[in-house]
């Protein structure tokens, strides 16, 4: 059966972080619990050749908190644009990533890029005077067809990084006269054949040099108005003083747009030099930083997000001043890589609500005390809750669970047992709380109050509730 979502919108206000203050981003599952969609941007190609995963990367990112895969599709495999064709062997090589994911329990999301056709233009394609549309929709629907009852397929992000180039034409005027008529079209027709799937969209990216508050993503001021859709901006904001400016302005359109905020690609490239040195610049303390202010202004927001790309270095590319860089998470020289830069996988694999049979009202990890602060109204008809720990990079002292004022477990890596329990009331069930060592999860199959609102700490070390 497909997976019915439905979105949440809820009250929040950017910058706060006091209890019981919901949230309005995230999605909702077919029980109708919360979640918090996380994970990476998973390439078929690189630019040295096609790219291979096996179960043991899909272990990886369930490893590293995620939950959510975007799987990065090629026009030129799938659409009868000059140079490309429907090649049914790349098809077979997505089924076997959406079977990874389904299998890690992770979600799949499409992302249509316009790389494998012999050339694109964006300033052709707009004016539409040869059917491309047509042709950009016919991609889709192959992928719409297959994965039309996949409960495992979320959605679709459907156009990635357009582009105004040299059109004469303002991005405003862009936007409204051709991108979100396209939008609208392009949903209409999804939604025939999986009308409960969601549409992922983003903005106009600027063209090199253009900017607003250093934000190369024009702003969207027109609504789709169209049900299931989700704000799926871009943002690779190297300065630090810069992010909370750029997501406020993301957080209005998305009010505007009626839809919540699923961050489709996030942070800045990191350089050769990098991997090699700890201060300066380009230093590894440097981006850990930018990481980390970017991470609070997700949580905070309690927007999910997706990072690009879980990939090894095989390829490094010369676009910014500075020498070869990469988004590429691990730095060994293979298609998929397992050598982390830490200095940046360890922000990306922070502590996080993946999951609430409930409504999150908010959730912080802060980093410099390794606590990650959690608010919900619970709601156990709704199933299972699930907390992404990664007690192995983040508690190798072990960690204590802290609800309320009254109950404290504790999980202590010298001892293989479940979870002890040093303080709770006495109806209070600790085999509902369970840890996955393998996984790096904890599970909550049922909440010790329900319908309640719940203050829940995950601090380091054992019986740390002071």
């Amino acid at each position: 059966m497909t997976i019915k979502i439905r979105i949440l919108f809820l009250v929040f206000v950017l910058g706060s972080f006091h209890a019981f203050t919901q949230i309005k981003h995230g999605l909702r599952d077919q029980n109708g619990r919360h979640s918090i969609p996380r994970g990476f941007v998973v390439n078929t190609n690189d630019h040295a050749g096609e790219v291979f995963f096996d179960s043991d990367d899909y272990a990886r990112m369930v490893r590293m908190g995620a939950n959510t895969q975007v799987i990065r599709l090629e026009l030129g495999k799938l659409s009868k644009f000059p140079g490309g064709k429907l090649e049914p062997n790349y098809l077979k090589k997505l089924d076997t990533l959406v079977m990874l994911g389904r299998h890690s329990g992770i979600k799949t999301v499409f992302k249509m890029t316009v790389y494998g056709v012999d050339k694109f233009v964006w300033e052709e394609f707009w004016q539409n005077k040869e059917n491309e549309y047509e042709t950009y929709i016919d991609a889709w629907k192959v992928i719409w067809d297959r994965y039309a009852k996949d409960s495992a397929v979320l959605g679709y992000d459907v156009v990635n990084e357009p582009r105004k180039l040299t059109m004469e034409i303002s991005y405003k005027d862009l936007t409204n006269k051709y991108l979100i008529p396209l939008y609208q079209k392009i949903i209409d027709e999804s939604q025939k054949i999986n009308a409960d799937k969601l549409i992922l969209f983003q903005s106009i990216f600027m063209n090199k040099g253009e900017k607003i508050d250093n934000n190369q993503y024009s702003e969207i001021t027109a609504p789709i108005n169209r049900k299931n859709i989700v704000f799926a901006p871009h943002i690779y904001q190297n300065d630090i003083d810069f992010i909370e400016r750029n997501m406020n302005r993301f957080d209005k359109e998305s009010d505007m747009l009626n839809a919540p905020i699923l961050i489709g690609e996030w942070g800045f490239p990191t350089f050769a030099t990098t991997d090699t040195l700890l201060t300066g610049k380009l230093g590894q303390l440097k981006y850990r930083e930018l990481y980390i202010r970017t991470a609070e202004v997700f949580d905070k927001m309690g927007v999910g997000s997706i990072k690009a790309w879980f990939l090894g270095n095989r390829t490094m590319q010369n676009f910014l001043p500075g020498g070869p860089s990469t988004w590429s998470i691990f730095s060994d020289k293979t298609d998929a890589g397992t050598v982390e830069r830490k200095y940046i996988t360890d922000v990306i694999s922070r502590p996080f609500p993946q999951t609430i049979a409930g409504d999150i009202q908010s959730f912080l990890f802060n980093h410099a005390i390794r606590t990650l602060n959690l608010n919900i109204k619970s709601d156990n008809s709704k199933g299972a809750s699930t907390l992404f720990i990664g007690a192995n990079r983040h508690y190798p002292d072990g960690f204590s669970i802290l609800i309320d004022d009254s109950i404290v477990m504790y999980h202590n890596p010298l001892k293989k047992v479940r979870l002890e329990t040093y303080k709770a009331p006495k109806d209070f069930n600790p085999s509902d709380f369970i840890w996955d060592e393998y996984t790096q999860k904890l599970t909550i199959l049922k909440w010790p109050k329900d319908k309640s609102n719940l203050n829940i700490k995950i601090v380091p070390g054992i019986r740390n509730f002071n």
